[in-house]
């Protein structure tokens, strides 16, 4: 077994086609797993797989992590081969078992929450219902449609309520629940989960799917996926964390779609997600919806009495040929020229003189902060990570100077704003909205092979869609010997 300490050993796609071969498990090629017949759904030694056993277990061409959709067990690669281990010797396999106490107190919170969330249309006052489907944008939206999704709403706390139903038995599992902020003129919309983020891993809409779908849209919004189904008519699913990232334990869910089309948002940042997820899902499956004025979100669309048919009908094909001409290019490039501010990244909320220097986080560039020992740089780099993180930048840190404990000791110290260790009854409350923040940390420290550090960054990126990358210090964890040899 790998040391639990240790990073997981990384398995090939060639080496899990020649494991499955070996054992006699017959196997699909998909578009990002490979599906068999679940070990878990039956307990009996050596059973030969029929013609019309359901493949209801999905392997991560990536990272060799499986999912049985029909029980729900998962695991990784070694756990799969621990699995097959036991079937070999008649022991029924492992599944997973018992949720863990937490999730079963989030499942028993969200029970209370939704029992007493009611229907938008079962309000006593009609003013209210209308009131309350102004206040998020849905007048359009129609009874029928929230009802088909199960939306309810939240009276006390002035929210919508969003279930997350399993799809293997449709219990409840949690609830997304979702209200409106106004700062100004600026309407902004605050969620919050239960379980908590990191859990959450809802597919707005997946109890709708039927079994002959083919054709998806993938949206960053509950309210999107409802207005796809009322104004276009089509099969629709919400992401759980929107435009940040697509958790790789949810590609399983997407394989039965031989097309994909994703409207993720209306804005750059929704554009290069949908690039990157495109990737993930397979290229050659999947299509993207543009952002622009008469391409908003479909929300927005549907509001504004566009045509979401037609917006589908113009996604474009996310792979490219390898060689292409200005005519392919030229939207590409009007957009660029329309929306100078968002192609300069994202801004610094507390730093507006950084954003002179380096306009915005953009991907793809490298920034190196110099300066000499003890003048503040991983202080400073902290704060500016943090900024961009709680705008929904998915940060990775590579802390090899500093431990990670001091390191996240500074940074909530930074995000609070307050000495907590003068407040300590505070820090529960601050460390439970640091958690919902999209930051890792590498669990590296000192001198590092950097072939091991760049393995580490790539698994990060394709889990949790990183988009940021900081090192603190590239000479540290090079260690001063490699300096003189390759500058």
């Amino acid at each position: 077994l790998p040391c639990p300490e240790g990073p997981l050993p990384s398995v090939s796609i060639t080496e899990i086609r020649q494991y499955l071969r070996a054992q006699g498990i017959p196997f699909h090629d998909g578009y990002s797993c490979l599906h068999t017949p679940s070990l878990f759904t039956d307990g009996r030694k050596d059973q030969p797989v029929a013609a019309s056993t359901p493949y209801t277990l999905f392997i991560d061409k990536t990272t060799g992590s499986f999912l049985c959709t029909a029980t729900q067990a998962e695991g990784t690669w070694q756990d799969f081969q621990a699995n097959v281990e036991l079937r070999h010797r008649g022991i029924p396999p492992a599944s997973s078992g018992e949720p863990e106490e937490e999730a079963r107190q989030a499942c028993e919170d969200a029970r209370c929450i939704w029992d007493r969330a009611l229907p938008l249309w079962e309000l006593l006052d009609e003013d209210e219902t209308n009131q309350t489907k102004a206040m998020f944008g849905i007048s359009l939206v129609t009874d029928a449609t929230l009802k088909r999704f199960g939306v309810r709403y939240l009276r006390t706390a002035k929210s919508l309520v969003f279930p997350w139903f399993s799809p293997y038995d449709g219990t409840l599992k949690g609830l997304k629940l979702v209200r409106v902020e106004k700062k100004g003129d600026v309407v902004g919309y605050v969620e919050e989960t239960l379980p908590r983020f990191d859990s959450y891993r809802n597919l707005f809409g997946l109890p709708l799917i039927g079994r002959r779908d083919t054709e998806l849209v993938l949206t960053g919004w509950e309210l999107d996926a409802l207005a796809l189904h009322q104004g276009a008519g089509v099969a629709s699913l919400a992401l759980p964390r929107g435009a940040t990232c697509l958790p790789p334990v949810l590609l399983p869910y997407l394989e039965q779609f031989k097309r994909i089309t994703l409207w993720l948002g209306e804005d750059l940042r929704s554009w290069e997600a949908a690039k990157l997820f495109a990737r993930k899902l397979s290229l050659k499956r999947c299509s993207l919806v543009r952002p622009g004025d008469l391409q908003p979100r479909p929300l927005e669309a549907l509001n504004r009495g566009l045509n979401l048919p037609k917006i589908l009908r113009a996604a474009l094909p996310a792979s490219h040929k390898s060689i292409i001409s200005f005519r392919q290019l030229r939207e590409e490039v009007f957009g660029e020229l329309v929306n100078t501010e968002q192609v300069a990244g994202v801004k610094w909320a507390r730093f507006p003189e950084l954003n002179k220097l380096l306009k915005g986080h953009r991907r793809g560039e490298l920034t190196v902060f110099t300066g000499p020992t003890g003048s503040g740089k991983t202080t400073f780099i902290s704060e500016y990570a943090l900024d961009l993180c709680m705008q929904g930048v998915c940060t990775l840190w590579g802390s090899f100077e500093i431990n990670n404990i001091r390191l996240a000791k500074i940074m909530l110290t930074q995000f609070a704003g307050r000495r907590l260790e003068d407040q300590l009854e505070l820090y529960d409350e601050w460390a439970d909205r640091f958690e919902d923040l999209p930051l890792y940390f590498m669990t590296f420290h000192g001198q590092q092979n950097i072939k091991t550090v760049i393995d580490t960054m790539q698994h990060a990126v394709y889990m949790y869609d990183i988009t940021h990358v900081v090192v603190d210090n590239l000479q540290f964890m090079m260690g001063h010997e490699h300096l003189s040899v390759d500058r």
